[in-house]
Formats: structure tokens, C-alpha cells, sequence
């Protein structure tokens, strides 16, 4: 839709109601009925911890789903934005910290991934009016690693196949920690680069 001849093309409003948003509010609503499901399990339950993972699992794979979405058709949304880290680190925070709860994992781990995680979400709206700060190679890898590390502690599996979990999430850590320090590095980087130098503004 154009208006007088020469003018800039309207552009519609995304509205805040569109499917990429939908499934990164489920996402929210999934974390409790997890966390539900794991106390329940009590990570004794096979059943109900097998239950817990696939919940994990597809709440996860919606974060993927969702930023398709949203990119390929054009619903990228402020509050989509600002919900959707939140959705992410609600989710792995949670599964964290019910881990560590139940002995499986040490507590030194989840502090060090949420305050990595927190402090990132942070930086994140610090930044966000100067540009947005794409996801590398080294944070994606750092995603993947943390759910495959996740799922493997959630599912009831045989002791040889288990003792490979704590491999993963020493990975998961080390890839958590180095690509912090890289984000940190970039968003500085991002508002120096925004940020006009007074001395340089003509008088």
C-alpha cells in the first residue's frame, strides 16, 4: 500500500498476537508443567522422567521454531524480543537448577551457566537501541550443547551411557564461559560504534 505518488511505502504493524509469539509464550507455560514433572519423578521414575524430557525437548525445539517464524515472515515483534531470552533462560534455568536440587548436578554448575546466562539477557537490553547482536556460531553451539547435556541427565539411561553426561556439560560449561566473554566484547564493541565521539561533533 502506497500513498501519494513518490511517497514512502506504508508499512503495516506486526502485530503482538502472531504465531512466532505464541510459541515462545508456550514455552513459558511448559517451564512450570516441567518442573511439575520432575519433582513428580522425583529423577527416581523412569517413566516420569522420560515424561519430563520430552517436555524439555519440545519446549526447546520451539525456540528454534519460533525465530523461523518470526524471521521468515516478518513477525519480529519488540516484545517478542524481549520475551524470547526470557523463555529461553526460564526454561534452561529451570531445568538447572531441578538438576542440581536432586544431586544430579553440582551447584557450582548452575550458578556459573545462569550468572553467564543473566548477565548476557542484561547486556542484551543494555545494547538493544544501539543494534541487535547477532547469535554466533560459538553461541549456538553453546545452546545445543546445554539441551543435548540436559536431556541426557533427564533421561533414565543405563550407567555407561550416563557417566557420558557430565562430558557434556563440562563441554557446555566451557563453551557457556568463553562465549560470555565474547558477547561482553561485542556489545561493547556495538556501542562504541553507536556512540558518537563528542570532540568529534562540529561546533
Amino acid at each position: 500500500m502506497t500513498g501519494a505518488a513518490g511517497s514512502t511505502p506504508v508499512v503495516g504493524r506486526v502485530p503482538v498476537l502472531n504465531a512466532a509469539n505464541a510459541l515462545t509464550a508456550l514455552r513459558l507455560v511448559l517451564v512450570p508443567v516441567f518442573v511439575v514433572m520432575v519433582v513428580v519423578s522425583a529423577m527416581t521414575h523412569p517413566s516420569w522422567r522420560i515424561v519430563a524430557c520430552l517436555i524439555f525437548a519440545f519446549a526447546s525445539a520451539t525456540d528454534l521454531v519460533d525465530g523461523w517464524i518470526a524471521r521468515r515472515f516478518g513477525l519480529v515483534t519488540s516484545v517478542g524480543k524481549v520475551a524470547d531470552p526470557i523463555a529461553d533462560k526460564a526454561l534452561t534455568g529451570a531445568a538447572l537448577v531441578v538438576l542440581s536440587w536432586y544431586d544430579r548436578l553440582p551447584w557450582w554448575v548452575t550458578v556459573v551457566i545462569l550468572v553467564r546466562e543473566l548477565g548476557v539477557t542484561l547486556i542484551r537490553f543494555w545494547v538493544i537501541r544501539h543494534g541487535v547482536i547477532a547469535a554466533s556460531r560459538g553461541g549456538k553451539a553453546k545452546t545445543a550443547l546445554q539441551i543435548l547435556a540436559i536431556v541426557w541427565y533427564l533421561l533414565p539411561l543405563p550407567a555407561g551411557l550416563a557417566a557420558v553426561g557430565p562430558w557434556i556439560m563440562a563441554a557446555a560449561v566451557v563453551v557457556t564461559v568463553l562465549t560470555g566473554f565474547d558477547y561482553v566484547a561485542r556489545a561493547l564493541r556495538l556501542r562504541r560504534r553507536r556512540i558518537p565521539d563528542p570532540r568529534a561533533t562540529p561546533r
